[in-house]
């Protein structure tokens, strides 16, 4: 072999060489945290309930169908208050929750009992 192609052959290796062991590390894409109260939640149950531009509905998972509906107020960043009707029972009530993450509601009913909610991603 002439030195041009032994050169020629060992600057192709090389290359080769440093493409294999050079890593592709994409950069992550920064996924926006849910802030508030918006979106779908869920009871442990499985029952969804839906906060949308102040409405308030509360659904089954196997047959979606509307169990409770209602409205809701944002009265501070961490505190939202749930004016609702039972559909099944034919009655109001109001239930307040706190915010405690970003992902739990810890409520609480006007008739003293108390559920949590998790945010669904």
């Amino acid at each position: 072999m002439n030195l041009h192609r032994i050169i020629a052959i060992g600057a192709f290796a090389s290359l080769l060489a440093a493409c294999q062991s050079a890593t592709y590390s994409p950069r992550p894409i920064a996924v926006p945290q849910p802030q508030g109260i918006e979106g779908q939640w869920t009871d442990p149950n499985g029952i969804i309930s839906s906060f949308a531009n102040g409405r308030f509905e509360t659904r089954t998972t196997d047959t979606n169908s509307l169990l409770a509906e209602g409205t809701y107020t944002q009265v501070s960043p961490q505190v939202v208050e749930i004016e609702l009707t039972s559909l099944l029972r034919q009655t109001q009530s109001r239930v307040n929750c706190a915010l405690v993450t970003q992902s739990q509601l810890n409520c609480t009913s006007s008739s003293g009992s108390q559920f949590t909610l998790v945010r669904r991603i």
